[in-house]
């Protein structure tokens, strides 16, 4: 698959080859909503807690005697019914971690990266270095790149002054090749990606062959 690689100032200066194992793969969209799904879950911290009658502090006296009252027959000041009591079924601290094999998490990576591929919306760049950290010049990048919605900014390694420059762009968001994910990917309407991050990916997440051509995952 031939696509173009830009120039900072936006020009096409060649035009590349990537592979069709990580950027032509056709889109199986119950594999990515489970990445999804999983990558969402495994975020959440499971620290909620709360408090049954028998944790709430606080007496367990009944409150008055059973009869001839004309009230309900109310037991201690802890129960669910009473302000200040226990919480009937409330959360308490869990996992909401989920499991998916490596194969399925690898195929959903290659899905999104296809699609962005498909649709037009990834963006090859020669390189992407800057002699110090400017905001205005990574805006001013971008604007020549016609990029002026969310954008996901991949190099193949942490640089310092491409991610100070971009922290501070509304809906930009930096990362090395071996982070990109599913959610990020998905969230941001541009993938902007390094002609070294294109190759990272292609090693980290394509398939190369073994003797007697069959192909395994690297």
């Amino acid at each position: 698959m031939q696509v173009p690689v830009y120039s900072l100032t936006g020009e096409v200066v060649k035009h590349t080859e990537i592979s069709e194992q990580v950027f032509g793969v056709p889109f199986n969209e119950a594999v990515v909503h489970q990445a999804v799904v999983r990558q969402r879950a495994n975020a959440r911290q499971g620290t909620a807690n709360t408090k049954t009658r028998s944790e709430v502090a606080g007496s367990g006296r009944k409150l008055y005697r059973q009869k001839h009252t004309g009230l309900a027959r109310a037991g201690n000041r802890k129960s669910p019914l009473r302000r200040g009591g226990g919480v009937t079924f409330g959360p308490k601290p869990r996992s909401y971690r989920q499991a998916m094999p490596k194969k399925m998490r690898r195929l959903a990576l290659r899905c999104v990266l296809s699609a962005k591929a498909r649709d037009g919306e990834l963006k090859v760049l020669e390189q992407l270095e800057l002699d110090e950290p400017r905001t205005k010049e990574m805006a001013k990048i971008l604007s020549a790149l016609e990029v002026d919605s969310s954008s996901l900014i991949v190099t193949d390694e942490p640089k310092d002054n491409v991610i100070k420059s971009a922290r501070n762009l509304t809906r930009i968001k930096t990362m090395p090749a071996n982070l990109i994910n599913v959610i990020d990917i998905l969230s941001h309407k541009m993938l902007l990606m390094t002609e070294a991050a294109v190759r990272k990916t292609e090693q980290l997440w394509g398939e190369r062959l073994l003797q007697g051509g069959k192909r395994a995952s690297v």
